[in-house]
């Protein structure tokens, strides 16, 4: 399926590809086995799962660092290649230099270990007591650190561990953008707090759990999930998974806060289209695969944020939910707008945070398993630290593990260096919007008008077609014509928050 050989393609090119094939449909299998783990599997089978989820892993990097993959890549050092073959031959040679570097017993174990930490996390989480998932998390940040060793023992282990998940934009770029975040945040937030507007919260009551569920479908329907290539799922942590033909998108709902699940959804929403507007003729090879996690999340942050929260949105979708729920009948769409960009001052949970305090949640994740990974923090010290955080960057301090340093999925997957990607994906959707914008007109009357296919369609052909073909920085510059930056982010918040709160 992915095949792209042409009578001048070198041999090694065309055997390079076919034997990375295997391995992305060992990655899907895996993929697919996780979902059901989180989603689906009943609570016992952990044991079972575990080895399975082992056995594919150690599966896919014996393949993948098989000797004939390195002596294909030396054959294809100096051949006449296109541009496309060039970016998979870059890819894969990156993937393959960092695995042949890791012994396969340690990929086995970290596999295995995350398969057991998932179960530990969900107990501790349920039993409010981080203790049940210290001494796991301990042993995963141990193999994390030795995974880290072998790629790279002249970098610090959180920057190689970063790499997994951004390895085009260096750690460098997430510090600087994080510090700019925190220079201009902090003072805005403050401001916000300090003004005498009190926006609206007509979402006060109880909703029906299953009337939700049935609410984030009329959601997905509306901006064109394709429920052929997909399905919607509850999950004690949102997220999406799948490829090109199969993507499919997890939430959650609250009885109390139907807007958090129509958010959630909108999110996960973003990563299945994304997924969904991968090439199909590339399945297995790079340039059908995705553009790691910051285009990744800035995909899912654009039809949240400057999608789902925009005034013309509630305009537009309303109506279905006063459908849904006949007690918000006399909910005007400003109030509903207002609703969905309250910057909140007690809340503790990262998925359920506005649109600018978000980014202090992630600035306290990734100071504290950076602390982690390099040795200047204990694991039993993990809560106190958490909570110290908190209560530095957002004046709020949790009363319990469940509701702080637990409330997150990641580290029982062993994710560390994950969460500053949330962040430079949300700077990045700013600006790809603006860049959307400027192409297609105004989106606000697009979307007043329901034609979200027009934003679907210049996201896919900007960013989905292109697969991993460009590093970040060069997908970037050819999807808005600018270098990554902040400036687009902070104009946006500014503006926006300005205007809500008449600062």
């Amino acid at each position: 399926m992915s095949s792209q050989a042409t009578e001048e393609t070198p041999d090694a090119y065309e055997a390079l590809l076919d034997h990375y094939e295997q391995i992305s449909n060992v990655n899907a299998a895996g993929s697919i086995l996780q979902w059901d783990q989180e989603v689906m599997m009943p609570e016992g089978g952990t044991p079972a799962r575990s080895q399975q989820k082992s056995a594919l892993s150690s599966l896919s990097h014996d393949l993948l660092t098989e000797e004939k993959v390195g002596e294909w890549l030396d054959e294809l050092d100096d051949a006449d290649l296109t541009d496309e073959q060039e970016a998979v031959v870059r890819e894969i040679r990156r993937e393959y230099e960092r695995a042949d570097r890791v012994p396969s017993d340690l990929v086995a174990e970290i596999s295995e270990t995350t398969s057991e930490a998932l179960p530990k996390w969900k107990e501790a989480k349920a039993e409010d007591d981080f203790s049940i998932f210290a001494p796991v998390l301990e042993n995963l940040i141990e193999l994390k650190k030795e995974y880290a060793e072998h790629i790279d023992p002249d970098k610090p282990a959180y920057e190689v561990l970063f790499a997994d998940y951004e390895p085009y934009l260096d750690l460098d770029t997430a510090e600087r953008v994080l510090e700019r975040l925190r220079e201009e945040l902090v003072p805005l937030i403050e401001d916000v707090r300090a003004s005498d507007v009190e926006l609206a919260d007509p979402f006060e009551g109880d909703f029906d759990v299953d009337t939700q569920e049935d609410l984030a479908r009329d959601v997905l329907d509306t901006l064109g999930y394709d429920f052929e290539h997909g399905r919607v799922d509850t999950a004690p942590h949102p997220f999406s998974t799948g490829n090109q033909f199969d993507a499919r998108v997890t939430t959650r709902f609250s009885e109390d806060d139907p807007v958090g699940a129509l958010m959630s959804t909108i999110h996960e929403f973003g990563h299945a289209r994304y997924t969904l507007g991968l090439p199909r003729e590339q399945y297995g090879n790079p340039l059908g695969e995705s553009r790691d996690l910051t285009v990744h999340e800035s995909q899912s942050r654009l039809w949240e944020n400057h999608v789902g929260r925009s005034r013309v949105f509630w305009e537009k979708f309303l109506p279905a939910m006063k459908e849904r729920f006949p007690q918000l009948e006399d909910v005007t769409p400003e109030e509903a707008y207002e609703a969905a960009n309250e910057v909140y001052e007690d809340n503790l949970i990262r998925v359920e945070a506005d649109e600018l305090t978000y980014h202090m949640h992630i600035i306290v994740r990734f100071e504290i398993e950076r602390e982690l990974i390099e040795g200047d923090l204990d694991v039993e010290d993990v809560p106190q630290r958490w909570n110290d955080k908190y209560e530095e960057y957002l004046g709020i301090r949790p009363d319990t593990d469940a509701e702080g340093c637990l409330q997150d999925i990641h580290w029982s997957h062993g994710s560390f260096g994950y969460f500053p990607t949330y962040s430079l994906g949300s700077v990045l959707a700013a600006q790809i919007y603006d860049a959307l914008e400027a192409d297609v007109g105004d989106v606000d009357e697009k979307v007043r008008n329901g034609n979200f296919d027009v934003i679907a369609d210049w996201l896919e052909e900007h960013v989905h077609q292109h697969g991993a073909r460009y590093t970040t920085p060069e997908l970037v510059e050819e999807a808005t014509g600018e270098a990554y930056n902040a400036d687009h982010f902070v104009d946006y918040v500014t503006e926006k928050y300005t205007d809500l709160y008449d600062l």
